[in-house]
């Protein structure tokens, strides 16, 4: 055979072998688990820490276990079955989790990013010691916007853990027992009497190399993946290095960090032009400037001087951090007994802005510390700071209150970085006016337009003060501030801030006003403006730029949009429903934006055969932040819609979606060879073994004989492109149609 020839054999197979692997590709898997303990040898009634270890891929999140499993994410989540060689102690813990509020899902998460760990403590109750089960995971990634969720089983045995008789006890005393706490701590039913667990996603196995491990482990260790499955046979388990590189989620937290100071330093500069604090400007600095001192002197304490105002604000903004902490922050920003009072708090200082009372720190403290300021010197210096700093509390309470709230996100360095922003811009008037005295010339002479800044700064306190109370409703779903409630009082105050700025407003202790400056005519554009966009807002308008301040949509009572879309998909359907049999789990599984359509793909295939249409199979997640993402920035075009309504037969399969198929139903995979036994399973292997993909969202359009019409597509916000795809879609049915 000649080379020409051999060339012409191996040229298919070379071909074959390139489209597989790039097939193959596609399979992802982000998250690598290995698995260690707290120590190598114990004695029969002591306690030892099991723990799993994760190397998590660049630009990859894995969601953490310890987070309200009904917020939408998917929890990591261990399962252990019983074994008479150990019970557990306590739940499973992660170790230093990210936190994240995410308006999508009006709640907060936890998360990992580059290594991931979680313990659990098990107390060893006899030799022989077996501890087996299973975990699910869910990791994301915002560069394409995937998300894939995953399923494994583990092993830990004497392969890891000597376990060694107690020994005897000494004379006279009395062996220990197990406490009651410790007796009620039973592990959970085997994971294998509810649901079937998935492989990973690349289909490998290894084979144990330890020979100590009995059969049944092996069996259950065997299809382990890979480098977890050393991990556990090695006597020197491999723990996972430090991530290297980028790091996104570190990024964003970073950038939310200094963004946070920012919105701060820009409140402490709105401070300065309030009552209590604009008219001490000239008063302090000239005080520095004509106390007899040298100017390199004067300069020196004015620089103390601001220093002292940080080093306060700071010191409060630290307290916070370390009397509360992140579990504190969590409490704060969620429970709902701070929320009202945090609301109760902001309505009365909006009172006292409007001038309905005067809110003032008790005299004989003020008179103490001022006291302690006229002494001198570097400490006398440092109580006139806090002089001011109380003095002007009746105008910057509320304002520092608001930084110290919005700080109350687990962080435990945003409220330390919040009062430093805060006081970084209140002390640099301070500091530059007492260097450059000459700049109080230019100084505004104080007045009546500074009673107005306090008042604007109460309608603004008076709105945020119903989040706090909104966030109390919701929790426990009392009812009195739905969505449209929300907006309309949000519409009543600016509109009626928007007039006081325009002069038609007037409060008892407010000058006369002969003419509309431009800037205040500016600022009444500016708040009608966000009052006209607020309006649509009743009729069910999502207001995206509000998202993380209102409600949730759910709530709203008379959403017009959804109606309309509601009413588009009815007539869709009934002319589906003439034909078509009732969807299958509908009453726990819906569309969104009224759409009609299935969850099973064979009812889906059944009815596309009878109404001549192809079907749009959308693989999704209960726990997919990006399938909202598409649902709620894509699917809502109309011309989407009215696609998805005409064009299609739409059948939204579950990955991730944990409900028990019918015995009959239940299968065993010809991709890992093991039992499929609930929805979401099913549907997840059909993902990998039609497409060799596992990432979701996955939008594939198909006939009725599951022929794939165009190349499939994954998140995409570009509107334009997925009608393309749908337009596409529909064409080759047709074109196919009229072939045969």
């Amino acid at each position: 055979m000649n080379n020409l020839t051999l060339l012409r054999h191996l040229l298919p197979l070379l071909l074959l072998f390139t489209l597989v692997g790039q097939a193959q590709a596609q399979v992802l898997k982000p998250a690598t688990w290995s698995y260690d303990v707290s120590k190598k040898q114990v004695e029969v009634g002591e306690e030892v820490e099991l723990i799993f270890n994760v190397r998590i891929d660049k630009d990859w999140y894995l969601y953490s276990s310890d987070f309200d499993p009904d917020l939408g994410p998917m929890v990591t989540e261990f399962k252990f079955a019983k074994h008479p060689s150990y019970e557990l102690v306590g739940k499973v813990k992660p170790i230093n989790p990210k936190k994240k509020y995410d308006d999508l899902w009006d709640g907060e998460y936890t998360y990992f990013v580059g290594t991931a760990q979680f313990r659990q403590k098990i107390k060893v109750l006899q030799a022989g010691l077996l501890v087996k089960g299973t975990y699910e995971y869910q990791v994301c990634t915002d560069v394409t916007g995937k998300c894939i969720p995953f399923d494994d089983d583990f092993t830990f045995n004497t392969s890891q853990i000597q376990v060694t008789a107690a020994a005897a006890p000494a004379p006279g005393t009395t062996p220990a027992t197990t406490s009651p706490s410790e007796a009620r701590q039973q592990p959970e039913a085997p994971a294998g009497a509810t649901q079937a667990p998935v492989p990973d996603a690349a289909g490998t196995a290894a084979t144990p190399e330890a020979a100590s491990v009995d059969t049944a482990a092996s069996a259950l260790a065997a299809d382990s993946n890979t480098v977890g499955q050393a991990a556990i046979a090695s006597t020197e388990p491999v723990a996972p290095a430090p991530l290297q590189g980028y790091d996104p989620g570190e990024e964003a937290e970073s950038g939310g960090l200094w963004a946070f100071f920012l919105v701060a330093f820009i409140f402490g500069l709105g401070a300065l032009l309030t009552p209590c604090v604009f008219p001490m400007i000239p008063m302090t600095v000239s005080f520095f400037t004509s106390s007899g001192d040298s100017r390199s002197q004067g300069i020196f304490k004015a620089a103390i001087y601001g220093l002292s105002i940080i080093a306060i604000y700071t010191l409060i903004g630290t307290v916070v951090a370390k009397l509360f902490g992140a579990d504190g922050a969590n409490f704060i920003s969620t429970h709902w007994l701070p929320n009202l009072l945090f609301f109760a708090v902001f309505v009365i200082f909006a009172m006292s802005f409007f001038g309905l009372f005067e809110i003032t720190l008790p005299s004989s403290f003020l008179t103490k510390v001022d006291a302690q300021a006229d002494r001198g010197g570097m400490i006398g210096v440092f109580f006139m700071a806090f002089t001011l700093v109380l003095v002007s509390f009746s105008c910057t309470g509320p304002i520092v209150g608001s930084i110290l709230v919005a700080s109350a996100g687990g962080e435990t360095v945003r409220p330390v970085m919040g009062m430093f922003g805060f006081s970084l811009a209140f002390a640099l008037p301070f500091t530059l006016f007492a260097i450059f005295p000459s700049w109080l010339s230019t100084l505004p002479k104080s007045g009546g337009w500074l009673n107005s800044v306090k008042v604007v700064l109460g309608f603004i306190e008076l709105a945020l003060a119903l989040k706090f109370l909104s966030i109390a409703d919701q929790v426990y779903h009392w009812g009195i501030l739905d969505r449209d409630i929300y907006l309309a009082l949000w519409i009543v105050i600016f509109t009626l801030m928007g007039f006081y700025l325009l002069g038609k407003l007037k409060f008892s202790h407010d000058s006369d006003l002969p003419y509309l400056s431009v800037p205040r005519l500016f600022l009444a554009i500016a708040t009608f403006g966000f009052v006209v966009y607020m309006i649509p807002g009743l009729f069910g308008a999502p207001l995206k730029a509000l998202a993380g301040y209102l409600p949730p949509q759910s709530t709203h009572d008379f959403d017009l949009n959804a109606l309309i879309r509601q009413r588009g998909g009815s007539t869709a359907a009934a002319s589906a429903n003439q034909i078509c049999e009732q969807p299958k789990y509908a009453d726990f599984l819906s569309l969104p934006h009224g759409l009609q359509g299935y969850f099973d793909l064979e009812q889906a295939k059944k009815c596309a055969a009878e109404q001549g249409k192809p079907i749009f199979i959308d693989f999704t997640g209960h726990g997919c932040v990006n399938c909202r993402e598409m649902e709620a920035n894509v699917w809502s075009d109309p011309e989407v819609l009215r696609r998805l309504q005409e064009n299609y037969i739409i059948a939204a399969l579950y990955v991730d979606d944990k409900s028990e198929l019918p015995q009959q139903e239940w299968y065993t995979s010809s991709y890992d060879n093991k039992e499929k036994k609930t929805l979401g399973k099913k549907y997840a292997d059909y993902q990998i073994t039609k497409f060799n993909v596992n990432a979701q969202p996955y939008y594939v359009l198909m006939d009725e004989n599951e022929n794939v019409l165009v190349k499939p597509i994954a998140y995409d916000l570009n509107v334009q492109n997925f009608i393309k795809f749908l337009d596409a879609g529909v064409a080759t049915y047709k074109a196919n149609q009229q072939a045969l």
